[in-house]
């Protein structure tokens, strides 16, 4: 579970701006939002296989 501690007198925007952050870099919505419909494993390995070997 991803938790952000907040500071006494910190506003509630940037708590959430920071659980944002914090769930993008963990790619927690990212992985949500890849299990909302089920993929076939030849469909999984098909986009694999599309997407890029490396990110630089």
């Amino acid at each position: 579970m991803t938790e952000v501690k907040m500071r006494k007198g910190e506003p509630i925007d940037r708590a959430l701006r920071k659980l944002k952050k914090k769930l993008d870099r963990e790619g927690t919505l990212r992985e949500i939002r890849n299990r909302r419909h089920y993929e076939k494993p030849s469909e999984v390995k098909r986009r694999i296989a599309k997407s890029p070997k490396r990110k630089f």
